[in-house]
């Protein structure tokens, strides 16, 4: 009885679901939802192609140097790496006293207190120090940027999808507002104080655009400092800065395989071995 009566509790819960899902699919196929800005001009950024992508991807160090200047000179002011060392960067091809000196001149100190007074103060960046927050607090850096918060750059193309070409396209991709866009959805204007930019999420970003025009930064090695090339750099230089051990993990994955296939290959000579005799 007791078993009756469950089946028929799960038979009745399973109808209710079925009913449930069937008239949530009804209602989608005739009220489909309506057709949003958002959806219809969004862009997916397309592929750049570094030379970290693929099985065997590797960083090119000059490229990372570069992409360092691009985020010091342009980038720095407003967003932050509070997860990389001055130190870090001997890992792209700096040397120590190159290290040293970055940290001994970057214009943002780190904060201290003065041990005569015990108050507030600053002191000079150590290779062992993480790069400085531009802004004191939240509240400090909403007030600089028209109350938009600017994201830490740290682990940015972990956070976002396809983050390496999502980087270099929002950097390169601010325009005009499509006259299209405003024709089928006259209220979706771009607010004062905003930008359009279509690899945005919402199309619309407060941040201006940070690379204005070609040359804005001048590379030692005499790489031609387009706007295109200063945004790849740092596309580059922030997929380092988020995955530092990228190339490590690839040397591991391929020795991890070469042994795979070793491995495959000692079973099936020793099942052969053991079975060479039994007929089958």
């Amino acid at each position: 009885m007791a078993r009756l009566i469950s089946l028929v509790i799960g038979a009745g819960f399973v109808f209710v679901l079925a009913l449930a899902l069937f008239f949530t699919a009804k209602d989608a196929i005739q009220n489909p939802a309506p057709e949003t800005a958002e959806h219809e001009f969004h862009l997916h950024p397309e592929n750049i192609g570094l030379s970290s992508n693929g099985f065997f991807g590797k960083f090119d160090r000059a490229q990372l140097q570069r992409g360092f200047q691009v985020y010091k000179e342009v980038c720095a002011a407003c967003h932050s790496l509070k997860y990389v060392s001055f130190r870090d960067l001997q890992q792209i091809g700096y040397s120590e006293a190159e290290v040293k000196a970055i940290a001994n001149q970057w214009v943002i100190e780190q904060p201290s207190v003065n041990p005569e007074t015990g108050e507030a103060a600053t002191r000079k960046n150590l290779p062992s120090d993480r790069f400085p927050l531009p802004f004191a607090n939240e509240v400090a850096a909403r007030a600089a940027n028209n109350n938009a918060l600017p994201p830490d750059l740290s682990l940015m193309t972990k956070a976002r999808h396809d983050g390496t070409n999502y980087v270099h396209a929002l950097i390169t991709g601010y325009r005009n507002q499509p006259a299209e866009l405003l024709r089928k959805f006259p209220d979706a204007k771009t607010p004062n104080g905003l930008h359009y930019n279509p690899y945005f999420a919402n199309l619309n970003i407060a941040m201006p655009p940070p690379l204005t025009a070609d040359g804005q930064v001048t590379y030692g090695d005499g790489t031609k400092a387009t706007k295109d090339q200063m945004a790849r750099d740092v596309a580059a230089f922030l997929t380092w800065t988020a995955e530092p051990n990228l190339e490590a993990r690839h040397a591991a994955g391929f020795a991890a395989v070469i042994f795979l296939l070793i491995f495959v290959y000692l079973t099936w000579g020793a099942y052969q071995n053991v079975w060479r005799n039994v007929k089958h």
